[in-house]
């Protein structure tokens, strides 16, 4: 059946030229699929004396990597490799939301591409640059470690508790402190017994900075759990000086909390999954199967349960949002992007 409403008018059938003309369309935008559907579309209008819009086509803008196919995105639930159309390894807008992606950085990325009837693929890496031009702006900075080693201060130039006054955005009001004690929290991977000459941060033969506070860290013991693995390290904290620059400064936390922090990568292994030449075997014989890892990390206290879609700098790490799974309990962040497109740290 079909009928008018005052609102959104509804008309059955596959003519969309005699809805744009009903609607005073002036140009039809569509994808080039519908080229060879040009001449009916204008026939129509013509043979039944109706007001007759103009259809342009464009490119469609593909995505590698991924798959856009509400069919093929449906196996893929069913088979339980996504949960859902609003996963954030998809690239759906809901799922693109629920990565942290930003409107404007989306409306940016689209606008600097332009319009073109080319048919073209695109890396997902270039969107995010536009990403991360959005966020640096409007995403608070926070402290956060994804596998935390426990560092144990065993004497300190400043009285510990010790608390500085940080900018939530550089540059911006307001701000907040960050208060080290003598327990705290780094990276695993910010720790190696032994340096090489590529590695800058904390080693038994090798100082680091901690960030903000303005101090360094010396190991002077470190701890190994029965099965060989470093379980403590115990430093000693000296004030930054001219003497004793260290070649890189670490994040750490000392009044934290604990959140689940999801890391997505890509969820095929080939640019076009859907290709059979590139894969043979069908698109969900390509997928990742280490497109998610989850962490228990260790996040400063200070942000409490903030609102579901909230956006985060985690500082040297990358951006990430607040996902709908959080509960009073647990804060779950989403990994938005790194904060540069090589995330490796020396």
């Amino acid at each position: 059946s079909s009928g008018i409403n005052a609102e959104w008018p509804l008309r059955p059938g596959y003519t969309h030229c005699l809805c744009d003309s009903f609607e005073d369309i002036t140009h039809s935008l569509c994808t080039k699929e519908f080229q060879s559907r040009r001449s009916s579309y204008y026939w129509l209008c013509n043979v039944l004396e109706q007001y007759c819009p103009v259809q342009w086509e464009y490119g469609r803008l593909n995505i590698g990597y991924t798959i856009m196919s509400k069919r093929k995105i449906s196996k893929l639930i069913a088979e339980g490799i996504v949960a859902d159309f609003d996963d954030p390894r998809l690239f759906t807008l809901t799922a693109l939301r629920r990565r942290g992606f930003p409107p404007q950085a989306i409306n940016t990325f689209v606008k600097k591409l332009g319009l073109t009837g080319a048919l073209t693929q695109l890396d997902p890496l270039m969107l995010e640059p536009c990403v991360r031009d959005e966020l640096n702006v409007t995403a608070g900075r926070v402290m956060a470690v994804l596998e935390p080693l426990k560092v144990t201060v065993v004497s300190c130039d400043e009285k510990l508790p010790y608390s500085v006054n940080v900018a939530n955005i550089p540059g911006q009001e307001p701000s907040h402190q960050v208060c080290i004690n003598s327990t705290l929290f780094i990276d695993r991977s910010d720790f190696r017994i032994t340096a090489d000459k590529d590695y800058r941060r904390l080693s038994t033969d090798q100082t680091v900075g901690l960030k903000h506070v303005g101090m360094v860290a010396t190991v002077t013991k470190v701890e190994h759990s029965a099965d060989g693995e470093v379980s403590e390290v115990q430093v000693r904290l000296a004030k930054l000086s001219d003497t004793n620059k260290p070649k890189a400064f670490i994040q750490w936390v000392s009044d934290y909390q604990v959140a689940e922090v999801r890391e997505y990568s890509r969820l095929f292994n080939h640019r076009c999954p859907e290709d059979p030449e590139e894969v043979p075997g069908g698109f969900l014989t390509d997928v990742n199967t280490d497109s998610l890892k989850i962490y228990a990390a260790y996040v400063e206290s200070r942000i409490g349960r903030p609102p579901v879609y909230t956006n985060f700098q985690f500082e040297r790490i990358g951006y990430y949002t607040v996902d709908e799974d959080s509960t009073s309990g647990t804060v779950v962040f989403n990994n938005t992007v790194s904060l540069r497109e090589d995330s490796g740290k020396s």
